[in-house]
């Protein structure tokens, strides 16, 4: 198996070289399932209730993957593992670094996503949501780093710009980025990590649930400092906006771009923009929830547009994906959308629900159109595919869990790029192997920091049960004790003895 990976890359690589790199965007999506995405919808069910024509399109005309999953159903750790195709239990902090102001998990000169693509002679840019940790400075101490103790109104921090491990510092030469995304502090946007004033009069404020309340949303973490003129509604257009401006000065230079895309669709606060690109997005839809997958639609199509009036839209390959399963908002439940489909569970859960995540591959001419893989992926692998496609070479110390899948991108026979996938749930400690199809999920003791109390609890085999029937939970199944102790042995070992994983 890992032979026939191993030449398939090396014909993928060949075909590759000598001809213009293409242009890359990836674009990592907040909190959207499967069943958000109605191409997908339609995989099992008839009934839509928000099309989105542009993500559809892409699929259509690209590949799709069926089995694909986030590193972990919850977004800070998804995020540092996708940036530098590491399992999240390799960084200082496995269940993920949630405050703006606390130690980056990215180590000093570690590989990621943009120190592989600018070495590869790409201009690179990263947009939206940076979401783990970062240093700034304390207020009237420009030599001193501030370390959060993550209780509310930190006013003891001077947010005008980032010193260190952001974007700009890890191989990034352009920037347009919300800290935390729309959810927390500091509630403001970096240009190249310097804090971009929203308005003329803007100001360093505390943004208050009641500063909050008085635009019209809630406040989904603590009060904190940012920009006076603060609002979410607008974050999208602004985002957007700035990332059309970098492709239309970027398009046909002699070095090809790299975007790194992340969406603050759809993460609450729900709040979506009134118009975009000339079309009703608020209250369009059967809950906010569902007018941000609307919204999300909508800044797709403006990205593939500008690739289309750049004269660029053949050169330019687009990887969408999502940090982890959909939302289970109660407004859209009742609408009869179920953002996961058929699976069991969402963000934040140990089931299918919280981490199999919509997985879209489009390059024009190069992939062909209507392309549906089985083949169970995971985000960490957009690290090695990326590196393929630019014919790099990445070292065994780096990018560890990451497989290419370029060999999947041509090869009609699903070869695996995994022998299992390794996951994680969220603030319940859980985390999961998967093997063959036998799914194994474990609960990790809450007060050992060491990770390594370990309890099996659940065994389902998703070749039968998909859905994760608690019925046919196996876990206490006399005939299945061998499968239990072989997944659970695999996991163990392998995080113990932190072995590569990936295939390539």
């Amino acid at each position: 198996m890992k032979y026939i990976i191993i030449v398939l890359s090396c014909l993928f690589s060949t075909i590759i070289v000598g001809q213009n790199k293409p242009n890359v965007i990836v674009v990592l999506a907040d909190d959207i399932g499967t069943g958000d995405i109605s191409h997908y919808r339609r995989l099992q069910s008839k009934k839509v209730i928000v099309e989105t024509p542009t993500l559809d399109k892409l699929s259509q005309e690209g590949i799709i993957f069926t089995d694909a999953h986030s590193p972990a159903a919850l977004c800070a750790p998804t995020r540092y593992a996708i940036m530098t195709g590491n399992h999240c239990y390799r960084s200082y902090a496995p269940w993920g670094v949630w405050g703006s102001y606390q130690p980056s998990p990215i180590e000093q000169n570690q590989l990621t996503l943009g120190r592989l693509m600018k070495r590869a002679g790409y201009t690179t840019s990263f947009f939206g949501k940076w979401g783990f940790g970062m240093d700034f400075s304390r207020k009237g101490k420009p030599n001193e780093v501030y370390r959060s103790p993550r209780k509310e109104h930190e006013i003891d921090v001077d947010i005008r710009r980032v010193i260190d491990k952001g974007p700009q510092q890890n191989g990034f030469d352009y920037s347009f980025m919300y800290p935390a995304g729309i959810q927390a502090e500091p509630y403001a946007v970096y240009e190249n990590g310097i804090m971009k004033p929203l308005n003329t009069d803007s100001e360093i404020a505390l943004i208050t649930k009641k500063y909050a309340t008085s635009l019209g949303f809630k406040l989904d973490k603590k009060e904190g400092l940012g920009d006076s003129n603060w609002n979410p509604y607008n974050a999208g257009s602004l985002l957007v906006d700035n990332a059309i401006q970098f492709i239309e000065g970027n398009s046909n230079k002699k070095a090809p771009f790299f975007m790194y895309y992340c969406s603050q669709a759809v993460h609450k606060p729900h709040t979506p923009s009134k118009e975009l690109a000339g079309k009703k997005i608020a209250g369009t839809t059967p809950s906010n929830h569902l007018d941000m997958v609307k919204e999300l639609d909508v800044q797709m199509s403006m990205l593939v547009n500008t690739l289309k009036r750049q004269g660029i839209y053949d050169n330019t390959l687009i990887i969408f994906t999502s940090d982890n399963g959909g939302l289970q908002i109660k407004k859209t439940l009742e609408a009869g959308h179920n953002s996961n489909g058929i699976y069991r569970g969402g963000k934040n859960q140990a089931y299918e629900g919280g981490t199999r995540v919509p997985f879209i591959v489009w390059w024009p001419s190069k992939i062909e159109s209507g392309k549906v893989s089985n083949t169970p992926i995971l985000g960490i692998d957009i690290m090695a595919t990326l590196a393929d496609i630019t014919n790099q070479n990445i070292m065994d110390s780096e990018a560890m869990d990451s497989s290419s899948l370029t060999p999947l991108f041509f090869d009609e026979n699903n070869t695996d790029v995994h022998d299992y996938l390794i996951t994680q749930a969220g603030t319940g400690k859980e985390v999961m192997i998967t093997q063959n199809g036998w799914k194994l999920i474990m609960k990790v003791d809450k007060k050992d920091r060491t990770n390594k109390i370990i309890l099996p609890y659940a065994l389902f085999n998703l070749n039968k049960n998909i859905e994760e029937r608690e019925g046919e939970n196996l876990i206490n199944n006399k005939t299945h004790r061998d499968k239990v102790e072989q997944l659970f042995k695999l996991y163990t070992t392998t995080r113990a003895t932190k072995i590569k994983t990936g295939i390539r």
